[in-house]
């Protein structure tokens, strides 16, 4: 197993979790292929059995490897999700809001043509909530994201509403960065009724361009040179 160092320093069983995502990432095995038993992990990586079995269930636990009962473990993925968000979070703002825009913009298109009376009604509510809020800044943020979460829940898309939540942080992120930074424009209250209207008017074009005219001058702000 070429990929597989010896641990010799650390918590042994992050580091041994650090080792055979890289193994798997680095292709020393494939996906659907099953890995080594025990005894022969704990002997490449000079540790105990335990401490494998902790590090496999871990990978197990976000999708990377799976376990069948009486047959092994398998490489199911070969990216960790919750690398990917850590590495999420620590891209620029400005590649975050360009990744959520493409998100939300579709997602606006969808609500605009499948959005039924609930989705209306609590979408209203988010943003008189939000309006509520005034110069209270943490719950005019937190009711600004439940209004995007529950435009995105209104496309009706369980494949975008998934994709939506495990960007979700960098949402937030995004949120509170345009509302805090007096130099990034914040998006007022009526744009974000105007987009609520088209999509309550069923206008998916309307609604799209709305949304992507939500943050378009906090990303120009932050192309400026």
């Amino acid at each position: 197993m070429k990929n597989l160092s010896p641990i010799r320093r650390g918590s042994l069983v992050e580091t041994a979790i650090d080792s055979l995502r890289q193994a798997i990432q680095q292709g020393e095995w494939q996906i659907g292929q099953r890995l080594p038993v025990e005894a022969e992990l704990a002997e490449s990586l000079g540790v105990s059995r335990n401490t494998i079995r902790e590090a496999v269930r871990v990978l197990a636990h976000v999708g990377m490897l799976e376990t069948r009962q009486g047959d092994g473990t398998y490489v199911r993925s070969t990216r960790d999700p919750g690398e990917s968000l850590r590495r999420i979070g620590r891209s620029r703002l400005r590649d975050q809001l360009e990744v959520r825009i493409m998100l939300e913009a579709e997602a606006a298109g969808l609500a605009a043509r499948r959005r039924t009376a609930s989705d209306i009604e609590r979408m209203t509510e988010a943003l008189d909530q939000r309006a509520r809020a005034g110069d209270n800044l943490e719950q005019r943020i937190a009711h600004d994201e439940a209004f995007h979460h529950t435009l995105v829940e209104a496309a009706h898309n369980p494949a975008l509403l998934e994709l939506y939540r495990y960007f979700a942080q960098s949402v937030a992120e995004t949120i509170q960065r345009t509302e805090q930074e007096a130099d990034l424009p914040e998006p007022s209250q009526e744009d974000h009724e105007l987009l609520l209207a088209a999509i309550r008017q069923q206008n998916p074009d309307k609604a799209a361009v709305l949304a992507r005219a939500l943050l378009k001058p906090s990303l120009a702000a932050l192309e400026e040179p």
